[in-house]
């Protein structure tokens, strides 16, 4: 539902501004609203699952989460639309963190991979699905409700969940259980909001000094975080982040990469979509059946990702899918330069699916190794932090892609129409358009793509764009030339604005030598960073806790749950590993 809702929103929102009568702004704020409410909880969500319980605040953000998606489908206008969207993303926030942090302390680590690499699959498979259910949804029109099914199709599905996870998801929480930090969360809220807020709306706003004071005043605020926090663990250790987690390598240098790759990601996903529905003209279906071969290449990816290249691989296969992405990306610039405006769906199948592998041998394992030395009592605070890292890289990512791709655009608009131009007046010619009125059109047929290509919102019509016609047919011409060399300018500036996304997927590869070769996991109940007692989960024996074998993704998991986890020993200088089957 998370992952959905931020991408199908995109398919319908030109028919919600129409039938709610909204501005462009409304529409920037009904995308940006989900994603504010979703950044300013997810720290405070993840550390709320440590201290509640962990099932609770997840069923709690799924019943919040429907019925904020139920209130954005019964909306009567933009404010209450945003209003809504705003509450979804906040119900979001304390959602999303607890998936990961259940994971981590419900399974052992010999099946916490195999479970990973679902989780990433459905996370890939999701980013781009948006795409196609949203068009399946505006092309059915199901009970003629319009975009509104979009929101609605939330609550049968957000149901179902509650009553699953009642049933099947068994609780735990901290063993010690930390106190709430209101002050914390505060300043970890207002900091992330006045990041992402600019970002989000700086493109589009046409980056005013405001958006760089407020980006500003985020570095001061969430250094007052830390300070803060710094302060909260030395008088009672109970922090709403936990920085001791920054001092395990596999953790920071994870987040950074993890940051890196969702830059990536948000802007290919960003343009991409552009791409396929602005500037080819694709109706909403065909642009997310094409999505689909990457959500294909996802599913394989994580399928195989933790269960068998990273158990004989480890660290190689997270490099192995950082430049199996950067070399879809290459691909698809490729299949974007060379076919133009008349590439096919059929075409963009083998460039996606590499590109989807790619990310699904990334994700799994990376959540894997990032969270291999997190203690049972801080797995919803890094849980949290992994989720906002993503948020923010994604919004950062996108900020920098439409900044980068608009330029572009703007710069070869005129290209395009020269392009163009030739053909349009062959064509004017033969309706036998006199010649003055020719040159006319023609030159206003330039002005309105160059105005088209620099405004902020490529789905506007300019003022440029309206002037009179002298007949019907010659206003279709007209249409079909600004059409081919719109479609012209999206191709090349996409292939172009691509490059820096494979350039950021190799940012990447080389972030990933900063991991660990051979990422051990020290079991809850001994010694290292993991100290402490289990969480109670029902079903564990005596209600104690549940405890993960020592796991390497060079030499796979230890074969016996319950032996002793030790440190790794070192003989005759070779790394005897973890376990003897090592």
């Amino acid at each position: 539902m998370d992952l959905l809702d931020v991408t199908i929103v995109n398919v319908v929102l030109p028919s919600v501004l129409t039938d709610l009568d909204a501005a462009y702004t409304h529409g920037e704020w009904i995308v940006a609203g989900y994603v504010l409410g979703f950044a300013a909880l997810m720290i405070t969500g993840g550390r709320l699952g440590d201290i509640l319980g962990r099932r609770k605040v997840f069923l709690a953000g799924v019943a919040g989460f429907t019925a904020a998606s139920l209130l954005c489908g019964l909306a009567d206008g933009p404010g209450a639309l945003i209003a809504a969207r705003f509450l979804q993303g906040a119900m979001a926030g304390l959602m999303v963190p607890q998936i990961l942090a259940i994971i981590h302390v419900t399974f052992p680590a010999e099946e916490r991979g195999k479970v990973l690499g679902i989780w990433g699959g459905v996370l890939g498979a999701a980013s781009a699905a948006g795409l196609v259910a949203g068009g399946l949804l505006a092309e059915a029109d199901p009970y003629g409700l319009g975009w509104r099914a979009v929101f609605l199709v939330n609550v049968p599905v957000g149901a179902a969940a509650l009553l699953a996870a009642w049933f099947l998801v068994p609780d735990s929480r901290a063993p010690e259980r930390p106190r709430l930090d209101p002050l914390g969360a505060l300043l970890s809220a207002a900091g992330i909001l006045l990041l992402v807020h600019p970002l989000t709306e700086g493109r589009g706003l046409g980056w005013p000094p405001w958006t760089f004071l407020l980006m500003g005043a985020a570095v001061l605020v969430l250094g007052l975080f830390v300070l803060q926090q710094r302060g909260r663990t030395r008088r009672d250790n109970s922090p709403l982040m936990s920085l001791s987690l920054f001092r395990a390598r596999a953790f920071s240098a994870g987040m950074a990469v993890w940051a890196l790759f969702w830059i990536a990601l948000g802007g290919f996903f960003f343009i991409w979509t552009l791409y396929m529905q602005v500037g080819l003209g694709w109706p909403p279906l065909r642009a997310g059946l094409t999505s689909s071969a990457f959500a294909v290449g996802c599913a394989a990816g994580s399928g195989t990702a933790v269960e068998f290249f990273t158990p004989r691989f480890g660290r190689k296969a997270l490099l192995a899918g950082a430049l199996l992405c950067g070399t879809g990306f290459l691909g698809y610039v490729l299949v974007a330069a060379h076919y133009g405006p008349a590439v096919a769906p059929w075409q963009m199948i083998a460039p996606l699916l590499v590109a989807g592998v790619g990310f699904g041998l990334v994700v799994a394992p990376m959540i894997d190794a990032v969270l291999t030395e997190v203690p049972v009592r801080e797995a919803g605070s890094a849980s949290g932090v992994l989720g906002t890292v993503q948020q923010i890289g994604i919004a950062l990512g996108t900020a920098l892609a439409g900044v980068l791709f608009f330029q572009q655009l703007d710069h070869d608009a005129a290209r395009a129409v020269a392009r163009a131009a030739p053909d349009l007046r062959q064509e004017l010619t033969r309706a036998e358009v006199p010649a003055a009125e020719r040159e006319r059109i023609l030159d206003a047929f330039a002005d309105c793509l160059a105005d088209r290509a620099a405004a902020t919102d490529p789905t506007a019509e300019p003022a440029s764009c309206r002037g009179p016609l002298p007949s019907p047919e010659v206003r279709a011409l007209v249409i079909e030339a600004g059409q081919r060399a719109t479609a012209d300018n999206f191709s090349r500036t996409f292939a172009l604005t691509l490059r820096w996304g494979a350039g950021s997927m190799g940012l990447v590869f080389l972030g990933l030598f900063a991991l660990p070769r051979r990422v051990e996991f020290r079991g809850l109940d001994g010694g290292g960073p993991g100290a402490g007692a289990g969480p109670s989960v029902p079903g564990a024996p005596d209600g104690g806790a549940v405890v993960s074998p020592v796991i390497d993704p060079v030499t796979g998991p230890a074969s016996d749950p319950g032996e002793e986890r030790s440190a790794p020993a070192r003989s005759g200088g070779q790394d005897a590993g973890a376990h003897p089957a090592g």
